[in-house]
Parts: C-alpha cells; sequence; structure tokens
C-alpha cells in the first residue's frame, strides 16, 4: 500500500481491516495472486486530476478464492476459483445499459481510482467476477489468472473491436515485452494477421518470433519506417498497436497504408503528438483510442482462455513480502511479460 505519491520507497506492508459485503450484489475474494501493471508506477507517481483517498491499494490484476457473497449474488459458491475484470461501471447508465461499460462516466480502474489487488482479500460486485475456466491443456495457474485480465482486455478491444483486424492484413506492434502488446500479438495472430513487433531487446525478439511475430525490428538500431516500407514493397501496413505516445506517433502514421488504422491506448513516452492532418485526409486514416473492455469483450476472452487461447505469458513472481523488487523490475521495462506478485 502506499500513503502518499513518490517513488518505491513510499511502497510499504501494513495491517488493515478486513473488507466486508456491503451490497446485494458484492463478492468477498481471497486473492492468491496479483499481477502488476505499468499503470501502478503511474498511480503511485501521481496521476494529473486523480486525487486518491490515503492509505491506498495499488493493483489492477488478482485472482483468488470465494469467501463470501452477498444475499443477491446466487449463482457462485465459496470456495470457487475466480478472477475478475478491473474495470468497475455502474451497470446503469445509458453506456451500459447499451454494453460499452467503459465509457461509463463512473468507470473506475481498480488499483487506479480504487482500492487494488495487492492485498489479502477484495470486494467487487459480481458483474465482474468469473470463474477461472479449465482449459483442455491443463489448469490455469492462480499466477496466469491474475495475469490474464487487464493487458488481454485492453488488447482484445484495441485489436479486434476498434482496428477489426482480418486475415492476411499487416499489423505493426510497438514494444512487444509489454503485457498489452504481448497480448495484441497473440490476439492478432489468432485473428489470422501479418504480424511485425518491435523492441529495443534481442532478447525480446526472439520470444516474440517465438510466440508468432512473423518479422522483429529492433527500433533501438533498425528505422522501422524503413523496415516496414521495405517488407509491404511501400503499401504499409493496416494497423498499428501503439501505447507508445510521443516518441512513435509519426512513425506510427508513416508506416500505415491508405486506409489504414491505428489504436491507442497510452502514451508512455508522453501524451502530446502532433498530427499532419493533410496525410490523415489525404490517405483516409483511421485513428482510435481505446481503454479496457466490455463485459461482452471480457466474456468472450475467458472463453477463449478457457478453449487453451491467450495464455498469458508469466515473467517472474515474487512473494508479497517482495513486493517492491517486483516493482523494481516493472520500473526497469526489462520483463518479457507479465510480473506476479503470489500472495499466501
Amino acid at each position: 500500500m502506499i500513503r502518499g505519491h513518490g517513488d518505491l520507497d513510499r511502497l510499504e506492508l501494513a495491517d488493515v481491516p478486513k473488507p466486508t459485503p456491503s451490497k446485494p450484489n458484492d463478492v468477498l475474494i481471497a486473492l492468491r495472486a496479483a499481477a502488476l501493471n505499468h499503470l501502478d508506477l503511474w498511480t503511485l507517481r501521481g496521476l494529473p486530476g486523480l486525487a486518491l483517498e490515503f492509505p491506498h491499494t495499488l493493483g489492477g490484476d488478482g485472482a483468488g478464492s470465494v469467501v463470501e457473497v452477498g444475499p443477491a449474488v446466487t449463482d457462485l459458491r465459496v470456495g470457487e476459483r475466480v478472477m475478475f475484470n478491473p474495470g468497475i461501471s455502474c451497470y446503469q447508465c445509458e453506456y451500459c445499459l447499451a454494453g460499452e461499460h467503459s465509457l461509463c462516466p463512473s468507470y473506475r480502474l481498480l488499483g487506479e481510482h480504487v482500492g487494488g489487488t495487492l492485498a489479502e482479500f477484495i470486494v467487487l460486485p459480481r458483474q465482474n467476477v468469473v470463474r477461472i475456466p479449465d482449459p483442455p491443456d491443463g489448469p490455469v495457474s492462480w499466477a496466469a489468472a491474475a495475469a490474464f485480465s487487464l493487458v488481454t482486455l485492453t488488447a482484445w478491444r484495441m485489436v479486434v473491436t476498434q482496428a477489426r483486424v482480418r486475415p492476411g492484413e499487416r499489423v505493426l506492434i510497438w514494444g512487444i515485452g509489454g503485457g498489452v502488446s504481448g497480448a495484441a500479438l497473440r490476439i492478432a495472430k489468432l485473428a489470422g494477421a501479418f504480424v511485425i513487433a518491435t523492441s529495443s531487446s534481442d532478447e525480446k525478439l526472439a520470444a516474440a518470433a517465438g510466440l508468432g511475430a512473423d518479422v522483429t525490428v529492433n527500433h533501438a538500431s533498425a528505422d522501422v519506417l524503413k523496415a516496414v516500407r521495405t517488407l509491404t514493397a511501400k503499401r504499409g501496413v493496416d494497423v498499428v498497436i501503439d501505447n507508445v505516445g510521443e516518441a512513435t506517433w509519426e512513425t506510427s502514421l508513416r508506416t500505415l497504408g491508405r486506409g489504414g488504422r491505428l489504436v491507442t491506448c497510452g502514451g508512455t513516452s508522453g501524451p502530446k503528438v502532433v498530427t499532419d492532418v493533410r496525410r490523415l485526409f489525404w490517405y483516409q486514416w483511421s485513428i482510435m483510442g481505446s481503454t479496457m473492455g466490455n463485459a461482452r469483450e471480457y466474456a468472450e476472452i475467458v472463453r477463449l482462455l478457457g478453449q487453451g487461447h491467450l495464455r498469458p505469458i508469466i515473467d517472474s513472481t515474487y512473494p508479497l513480502e517482495r513486493g517492491v523488487d517486483a516493482f523494481q523490475r516493472l520500473r526497469s521495462g526489462g520483463q518479457m511479460g507479465k510480473l506476479v506478485v503470489e500472495i499466501a
């Protein structure tokens, strides 16, 4: 937990009161694992316009077992293994009723707007909770279940809902070591796309090739634009998946072919970008923002996990008492896949 914004020295272990279900559809979960996201670092440092109540618990992803349910919850039993959609909405506004939960004005993310998963217990609405599926290729571990939801849901909405990637299309994905980019690679391949993946690490690029990337480019030592133009005979790619922002924006747009689509879910290198509107309208590009996903999309990715697809990549796991070490590795950017904190 944290008692104020700052660096990793603000992280601490502390005893806090155990949460209890207070609403009819609440579910109390004993967490067994939680997974880190870059959002945790940004929340720790302080996000513009975000006022937290301290002490605050970080963590947007997790998995555990049901301990107690509210009186309106009749389809979950105590002891069942569950994971959950980290985005909580009001479930009553026009957006929620239309199935677009992530557009809800009251939309909140675990660990960012409300207390998160780096804890022993958490209370969530029944609408967010799903049973951990049982794929034919073997059980989903606590670590994998914890690492699955946020990045896979975000990537699914980017690749499938927003970009509408089709078989044979060319897709450029930046920063393949990150959780969203890694999930986007697997989803794009599942959709039948030709994927070009970038990283500044040859080791991560080798791992990406093993996960199905058709071409890899080290963006620290090679010209991504030149590589894409060569690979596509100057045609350009159909889709760019970008969560980097300022540092990659111009190149992302210039790699797009006519009618291409750029989808972004973040700006890790900075939020301010410049777009030549003449190129935008002349080449008829589409630029789309994307945040998390809705209940229908979440149900679909859980269904695919149950069929043996999209199992998350785990970089390493840490016990809760070594959670600071997990944050240090996250900050270093050296991970390939998700960082998981195990909770006894």
